[in-house]
Parts: structure tokens; sequence; C-alpha cells
């Protein structure tokens, strides 16, 4: 009998794709996922496949490192390692359908598929075809296996997102397109891989290695920057961004990977936090591991470890750079899902991962996985940077006034530190707030559990140094919207018997959401007499002409006020940090509820300049990943205060389901504005 040869291999994508959850990401490859069969349909010339004559065996080749396993009629474990299970064909057929398992625990990456055939007298060797299989969180076997299909569907599959920044007050949605399923992508994020120093060092060991989440999310962290490698973003804080983009223009997640491959992997010009963390999270969601962008707000970065930030103020309540710890207003990472098994009981789920680099991790720039139960518990004893992310959320804020370089105040917040840590809902466009999977409440603290904002100064812990004669506290009377007033009061309260007269020292401060405040730009200074047990409220306000060519990044501001009494010399400061909050754009689609794909659809995009003065050499940016192949750029007229421009915007939806319409202007004056629609595309 002639020995058995093979025709051609069809790789079934279709039903593979949609039976391992895969579709939509672009690849000439089929991509399948671990623990879960995938079948191959093989082609015969010359005769059909006969049990009793011919043996059959596949082996799988991750570069040189390759597994072999014989075909055979029997079912076995997919537990139990790789296996091929024929599910019909005879020597009357040419065909061949083989369904192949590659076990939960399985290394990702890019193989090639290899067939050997053994006839009576003869050997034939065969390359099928290459796939690419990456981890699975549907299947109960796999290690970043994650319960309830609307969870999978965000955490993985959603490719677009939001994130958050601002103040707990007055929070902003930042629109974000990861961008999971855009052309390349999967093939850049797997290239990430191969050009990590672990790769390069022992390529053997790192493709054995890639079986662990724990080990992938480590090599893609540290990636996500380029302080020790050739990875994805180069850092910039400078507010100097002539040589690259500045942070704040970008929108999504693949234009930055695609320069990065484009560009033979040199840093992409440039990245912060918020930026790392949504890259880093395109990546992980391509290779499988269940991710969510999360938002620390007043995030400390505790440079000596003692939980301790020192925050300094001169007598009259300008913030002072003196403490190498700092504060940011807001700090992104991600969290990513997986069982911890190097940690034992209570660690498996969620783990922080933080891509920005501000400290080392066994010598290199990457944080995490550390678990977000552990961090809650106070484990600081656990790998990795456990105690670093636990003082990230929980340190202690003392305040200190300052007068001649000596200390004439000090007071202790133990509530300011991780006041609000949040992500995107699952399946809404509304944040759900996470803080107390972090945080068990300290005394006298709150955390916010409902969505939306509120005005409202911190609450002061103070040291116990005696008691306080005088009590001040400052709130916002309004929202602070830009081109508006910022409007706002100090109230001070005289708790003792007799009466007083007090010196007020109130100042503002620009600022960026990661560094200590500027040189103040505005001040005012009052002499106050106050009655015993009396409470006077003072109003302030802040005209737009003196606040909007201070304000620098992301429109944030420093307000204190310092209060003295002159017989005592006892002083008392109250501070509030406040997010600006931007005009907006709005997107109207003559055709909301009847979106179908391949069908051209409009959009008008509108924006309404309500500052006081002509917003100038504004660039409109119409984008939406699914929606519109590229960016529309439209240059806008100079637009006077209260006047309105309309834009007509024609796209053909190319993919189903959930997407998100981005609109952004960006003028020369750094006026930044942003909108968006989520829109849901039907099959035609």
């Amino acid at each position: 009998m002639e020995g058995l040869r093979l025709k051609y291999t069809n790789m079934e994508q279709q039903s593979n794709h949609r039976n391992h959850q895969t579709q939509g990401l672009s690849s000439r490859s089929l991509v399948v996922r671990r623990g879960v069969p995938f079948k191959v349909t093989l082609f015969f010339e010359g005769r059909g496949y006969d049990s009793q004559v011919d043996t059959l065996t596949f082996a799988a080749f991750l570069d040189r490192s390759y597994v072999a396993f014989p075909a055979s009629f029997a079912m076995h474990n997919p537990q139990s390692g790789w296996n091929a299970q024929i599910l019909q064909g005879d020597v009357y057929s040419k065909s061949l359908s083989v369904q192949i398992s590659a076990p939960p625990s399985a290394s990702i990456g890019l193989y090639t598929l290899h067939f050997k055939v053994q006839s009576q007298y003869q050997t034939r060797n065969y390359i099928i075809g290459d796939f690419i299989l990456l981890f699975n969180p549907w299947c109960r076997g796999d290690s970043v296996f994650l319960p309830g299909e609307n969870q999978r569907e965000e955490y993985v599959k959603n490719d677009f997102g939001f994130i958050y920044t601002g103040t707990p007050q007055n929070m902003e949605s930042r629109p974000w397109a990861f961008g999971q399923f855009e052309e390349g992508i999967l093939e850049i994020c797997l290239n990430l891989l191969q050009i990590s120093p672990q790769h390069g060092r022992n390529s053997g060991r790192d493709y054995f290695s890639r079986r662990d989440p724990v080990y992938i999310s480590r090599v893609v962290c540290a990636m996500i920057n380029c302080e020790d490698d050739r990875g994805v973003l180069k850092g910039n804080w400078s507010g100097d961004y002539s040589s690259g983009v500045n942070p704040s223009d970008w929108t999504g997640s693949a234009e930055i990977l695609q320069q990065w491959a484009r560009s033979k992997f040199s840093p992409v010009r440039y990245g912060q936090c918020w930026v790392y963390a949504a890259v880093m999270c395109t990546v992980m969601r391509v290779l499988g591991i269940p991710t969510r962008v999360v938002t620390n707000f007043n995030s400390a970065h505790d440079t000596n470890a003692n939980m301790i930030i020192e925050e300094y103020y001169s007598d009259r309540g300008e913030k002072l750079n003196i403490s190498a710890d700092s504060i940011w207003n807001f700090h992104v990472w991600v969290e990513c899902w997986m069982a911890r098994p190097d940690l034992g009981y209570g660690c498996d789920g969620w783990q922080v991962l933080d891509p920005t680099p501000q400290e080392r991790s066994e010598g290199v720039f990457c944080c995490g996985p550390s678990p977000v139960t552990a961090i809650k518990r106070g484990c600081v004893n656990l790998l990795y940077d456990v105690p670093f992310v636990f003082a990230e959320v929980n340190a202690d804020v003392h305040t200190i006034i300052v007068r001649n370089n000596q200390e004439i105040s000090r007071s202790v917040d133990r509530g300011r530190i991780g006041s609000l840590i949040c992500t995107k809902s699952i399946g809404l466009n509304t944040y759900e707030n996470i803080t107390t999977a972090y945080k068990i409440p300290k005394a006298g603290t709150s955390y916010r559990t409902t969505n939306g904002g509120g005005l409202g100064g911190r609450e002061d812990f103070r040291l116990p140094s005696g008691r306080k004669s005088v009590e001040v506290s400052l709130l916002m009377r309004k929202p602070p919207i830009m081109g508006e007033n910022i409007e706002f009061t100090v109230n001070i309260t005289n708790k003792s018997n007799f009466a007083k007269v007090l010196r007020e020292c109130v100042n503002g401060q620009a600022k960026e959401y990661n560094s200590s405040a500027l040189k103040a730009f505005w001040e005012a200074y009052n002499v106050i007499k106050i009655g015993p047990f009396e409470v006077k409220t003072i109003n302030h306000q802040i005209p737009y002409s003196l606040y909007g060519k201070e304000l620098v990044g992301h429109n944030l501001m420093n307000l204190a006020v310092v209060i003295e009494d002159e017989e005592t010399k006892e002083c008392v400061l109250a501070s509030e940090e406040i997010n600006i909050s931007s005009p907006t754009i709005s997107i109207e689609l003559a055709n909301e509820h009847n979106i179908v794909q391949n069908e051209e659809q409009t959009a008008i995009i509108v924006f309404t300049n309500t500052l006081p003065v002509p917003v100038s050499d504004g660039t409109l940016t119409v984008e939406g990943v699914g929606l519109i192949e590229g960016k529309l750029q439209f240059e806008l007229p100079v637009l006077q205060a209260g006047e309105k421009v309309e834009r007509a915007v024609r796209f053909t939806p190319r993919t189903l389901g959930s997407k998100m319409l981005l609109a952004h202007l960006i003028t020369r004056s750094n006026i930044y504005v942003s909108g968006f629609k989520t829109v849901y595309v039907k099959a035609e």
C-alpha cells in the first residue's frame, strides 16, 4: 500500500476563532486559547487515512522547543498535556478531522504545527501551519480563569474604556481606545515578548516561563516603559514635549504600539502614568489576561518607606517644594486577574501592576504583580512590591507650616491618601468605587461609595498637641468650571470664650498632577475680628482672567488658607486641590438606535465656546476604533465667546458591538476639549 500523503490543511479559522473567543484579533495565523480543543482538517491525495496502517504524530514547535503527541481516537484529559483526537476519517475518505488540545498550563506564543505520518514502509513529515496560543480566562483550568461572562466581556474583549483623572471631588473621565483588534496589534504584542531582555538572555527559559501569567505580567510591565530595555514608551513630565507628543494628546493604544513597531522598536515619545497603564491594558487583554485600568486618587510616592508623606506650607499658605516624598493628585495603574500559587492561600484575584517607572523592582523599573487582597491585609512581606503599593494607598500626610525655616504647626491627615480608588464599571460608562478592596477604613474616615462627586474640604486629623482654639475649613461654593470664576469660602470657628483678632492669608497655586505646586499667582489677606464661639464665613473668588493663563497640564490648582492668632501666634491651615472642568464636545447621531455594520452613518460634532475669550488655532480630531479608518481632522475658525461650530462626519462601521466615537479639540493655547458617544453596531 502506498504511503499516506498530505495534500493541504484547513485550519478551520472561522469556527475555531468563534469557539475560542478570538474573533477580531487581527492575524494571518489561527488564534486559539489554551485548555480548549481546536479543530484542523487534513486532506490527503492518493488514498485516505487507514488506522490499521498509518500512525499519526503531531508536534507543536515554539521556536526550537517542541512537544510531540500522537493522534488517536481516544479522548484524553485536556489537563494532562497536549493531545490530538481523531474525530472522523477512514480509508475511503480523503479528509481527516483532528481535534488538538493544548493544556491550560501551556506556554503562550506563536507555534508551528508539524505533522508526521508513518505508513508501512514510509515516513513523511509536513509543516501544517502556524497558530497563536493565548491565555484562556474562559477555561476553569487556566490560572487566569475569570468567572462571569460579563466580566470577561469587559476585561478581555472590550476595546474602549475610561481613564479617571482630576480629583475625587471633581473627577474627569478620559475616553480611551484600547484597540486590541486593530491591524497588527496581536503580532506587536507577541514581538514585545520576543525583544524583552528575558528572551534575549535565555530564550529557552523564557519560552518555558510563558506558561505563567505572573512571569508574563512582569515582563510586559517592564517593557511598557523603556528605562531598562527597548520598551514602548518614554516618559516625560517636564512640560516640554517638542520632540514628541504631549501625553495628553494620545487617545488610544493602537497608534502608540503601531508607531513603536514601525520605528523598529524605538521608544514612542511621550507617556505619563495613564498612557503607560492604558497601553499595558491593551497588551494584557490581547494576550488573554483579564485587565482593567485603575485610578488611585491622592497617591503617595513614599521614597523612604516610612509610610509618612510630609507637605510643607509657608505661614502665608504657599505650598513649598521641600520634601522628597510627593502626592500625585491621581496615579493610574492596571489590575490583572490571575491565581498566585507562588504566594499561597488568599492571594488570587486582582493584582496591581504599574508600568510607570517610579522605583526599581528586583533591579528593573516595574511594579507588581501585588495582590490587592495582600495590600488590604498589610502583608508587606509578600512578592512583588506590596510595601510600595500599600504606601501609595495608606500613607499618613503630615502637613507642616514653617516660618523662617522653623516648624510652627503640624497636623496629620490619615484619610487623604487613597481617598478614592476606581475603575470603569462593567458594561457601563460610569466608574466603580473599589476603595474598600484595597483599604480597611481608618477611624474617622469614610470612603465615597456612590457615583458622582461632592463638594467639601478634607477633614483634618491632628496630632495630640493640645486643644486648638481656632478651626478653619475651605469649601468650594460650586464645581469649578473653566471660564467661570472660582468661588470658595473660608469658614473660621473661634472655639474659645474670648474674642480674637486673626490674620487670614489665602492663595492659589497652579500645579501638575504629579508634582508640587508652582509659585502662587493669586493671594488675599484679611484681618478678622471674631467673637467668643463665633463662626465667620469669608467669600473669595478668583476670576478666569487671573487663573486661565496660569494652569498647566490637567487644570489643577492648590488652594490654601492659613489663619494666625495675632496674640498667641497659633496657626491653622486648610487646603484643597481642585480640578477645573474643561468645556465639552457633544456628538449627535442622526440614526442613533439603528447603527448597522457596513452602512454609512452621519455624526454631528458640536462645540460651543463657553470661555469668556476667543478660541483660535483649533484642530478638531474625530476617531473611533471599528467605526472610522484612522483619524479625521478639521481646522476650526476663530470662535468668539459663546459662538458654536458644527461639523458633519460620515463613517461606515466595520465591526459589531459597542464602539466609541471620540472627538477632541486642541488649541495652540493648550485648551483641550473632548467628547464621546457610545455606539452599538448591529449586524446587516
